[in-house]
């Protein structure tokens, strides 16, 4: 292994992979060419790319990009056909492929037109998109990467599988108590998460809890946040718990993602006794490490959710 392999593979670098593809749409002109878009996904959530297998017909499909399921290693994966989900007419493939993923404790398929390469890239080269460019793809990107000769788009690959799945766990509300308690303490909160979707769930189950929550939406934020309430604390000669109690963290984010933000916070001498918890839907047996590594003080799936206030209640207590 490179000594450049090695230090991608360190927690903490604000570095990331992502499996480049594209979907190639039928021309817009009569005897034109088909238009490719290009577009990306981390691959921490990508378990394998393959060839299109066999389908089997599945029951009382419920969204027509679902094209069916097939059976991968004994275990039955639905794939979706993203062109479907973006309402983009894909051009016929002489090679499609299919993209198996896992997050949120869910295995999905999704099939596109063709994989180019993987990239390694710094997630200051993700930038955020415009709320126009937002608004005009649904809020289905969360990050925009600029290329030699091309831009590739950074699917929400979460609202994508929300949309298709409105009764997953991850969506289900958790039970609070103690809310009454919660508020009497007026714990303060900074949430940072790129996805406008699970930004919205998280902070409404938070405050519905009874925390006082500001929302960010990238690990930049938080920081320059977290680096204003150091200044007025040592300013005013208070600690800096007066102005935020524990911060809870997205993963993937552009420009600075949640494990370089725990490092930061984890490593300065004022902002070290902040609690942090990490909430991703990348969160999984095998990755827990990368975590552990920066300290975070624990890590929640977004497919488990309930357990985001019980964790918060072990560094906060009512």
């Amino acid at each position: 292994m490179s000594k450049q392999s090695e230090i991608l593979l360190e927690s903490g670098t604000n570095e990331l992979e992502i499996v480049e593809f594209y979907l190639d749409e039928e021309p817009k002109t009569e005897g034109g060419k088909p238009v490719r878009l290009y577009y990306g996904i981390n691959v921490a959530k990508v378990l394998e790319i393959i060839r299109l297998p066999e389908l089997t017909e599945m029951p009382e499909i419920s969204h027509p990009s679902v094209l069916g399921a097939f059976n991968l290693r004994n275990q039955i994966i639905p794939l979706i056909d993203l062109a479907v989900w973006l309402k983009k007419p894909r051009a016929a493939s002489d090679e499609p492929k299919v993209i198996v993923t896992e997050f949120n404790r869910m295995r999905s398929a999704f099939l596109v037109s063709g994989v180019t390469r993987i990239h390694r890239i710094n997630w200051r080269e993700v930038e955020a998109p415009t709320k126009y460019v937002s608004s005009l793809t649904a809020n289905s990107i969360t990050g925009v990467v600029k290329m030699d000769n091309r831009i590739v788009f950074i699917l929400d690959m979460e609202k994508i599988c929300a949309d298709l799945n409105p009764e997953a766990d991850f969506l289900r509300e958790p039970e609070t108590k103690d809310v009454e308690e919660i508020q009497s303490k007026h714990y303060k909160l900074l949430l940072a998460d790129d996805s406008n979707m699970a930004r919205k769930m998280i902070s409404g189950i938070l405050k519905k809890a009874g925390y006082q929550v500001t929302t960010v939406e990238n690990g930049e934020q938080a920081w320059s946040q977290l680096d204003r309430m150091r200044r007025q604390a040592a300013e005013e000669g208070r600690p800096v718990k007066d102005f935020v109690d524990a911060v809870v963290s997205d993963i993937e984010m552009p420009v600075m993602d949640g494990h370089n933000l725990t490092k930061r916070i984890k490593e300065d001498p004022v902002l070290k006794e902040l609690p942090v918890v990490l909430c991703s839907s990348i969160i999984t047996e095998t990755l827990q490490h990368k975590g552990q590594a920066v300290g975070a003080d624990d890590q929640v799936s977004k497919a488990e959710l309930g357990n985001l206030i019980s964790s918060l209640k072990r560094f906060l207590p009512v």
